[in-house]
Formats: C-alpha cells, sequence, structure tokens
C-alpha cells in the first residue's frame, strides 16, 4: 500500500506494509516496543474499543514504592489508541492533541487492565476515555483519563 501525505508543509510518499492494527492482531505485544518492554498484552482490539493486560513489577514503582503515575497515563493512552485505530481508513493515522488523566487509587503489585473506549469521531477528531483497572477488566478504578486525536489523513493508492 502506497500513500501521501502531507509532512511540515511537504508532500511525502509513505509505504506500508501492514496496518499498525494488523500488526498489532498478528504479532500481539511484539508489534510495538513499549508493549514488550512493560509487559503489556492485547486482550481485545475492537471497533471503538480495547483492553489491555499488564502486571506490575517491582521496577515500575516510585520513590515511594508505588506505581509510577506515568505508567497509569501509558496504558490508558496504548488503550484508547487501539480503540481509535480500527475506525480509521486505510493509510490514516492519528496523533494525540490532549490527554489527562485523573488518579483515584494506587497499587504496589497485581495485575492492571488499560481500558479504551471511542466517545466521538469526527472526520479530523477523535474523543476518546480510558480506564485503568486492578486485577481485571471489571476490578476497582485507579484513574481515568480523556483524550483527544487527530487524524492524518493520507491518500492511499
Amino acid at each position: 500500500m502506497h500513500g501521501i501525505t502531507k509532512y511540515l508543509g511537504q508532500e511525502v510518499q509513505i509505504i506500508w506494509s501492514m496496518s499498525y492494527l494488523e500488526k498489532v492482531r498478528r504479532e500481539g505485544r511484539d508489534a510495538n516496543p513499549f508493549f514488550v518492554l512493560m509487559g503489556i498484552d492485547v486482550q481485545e482490539a475492537g471497533t471503538g474499543r480495547a483492553v489491555l493486560r499488564m502486571p506490575v513489577r517491582p521496577d515500575m514503582m516510585n520513590g515511594e514504592g508505588w506505581l509510577q503515575g506515568g505508567i497509569y497515563c501509558a496504558l490508558a493512552d496504548e488503550a484508547m489508541v487501539l480503540a481509535v485505530y480500527p475506525l480509521l481508513s486505510p493509510g490514516d493515522t492519528i496523533a494525540t492533541i490532549t490527554e489527562t488523566t485523573t488518579f483515584l487509587g494506587g497499587t504496589r503489585e497485581g495485575v492492571l487492565f488499560g481500558l479504551g473506549r471511542v466517545v466521538r469521531k469526527g472526520s479530523r477528531v477523535i474523543f476518546a476515555e480510558g480506564e485503568v483497572r486492578s486485577e481485571s477488566p471489571e476490578g476497582p478504578v485507579l484513574s481515568r483519563s480523556i483524550a483527544t486525536f487527530i487524524v492524518n489523513r493520507t491518500r492511499v493508492h
């Protein structure tokens, strides 16, 4: 698949062998180096919804022994992105415009689940919500995130 996109005002040709979502579905964790680093597994990546699973490890703690806050943000962000990708046209990509996270609880151990959900999709802007939950997708909510993504359209030949 080939495409043309604008980058810094210039047209740039891009060649894709497969989409990011196809790669995630085929390779799982190995499709994303961050997933490998953090031990994240994709449980679900469907239209407008995604669920990720990540074990908490000692090297993820802050100086006070709690899971470092940026990890909640990153897990929710990745879940929201995987919820968005099935809604995109071939060759389109996204970039985060804003993201806000509210921390509701902490953890020192266990397994976390990142849930992503698309709230609204426009032609150029997508709104999503994410949650990080403890021990199961239905477990206690530890953080809530909201994000806005811009769709980068690419003409596909």
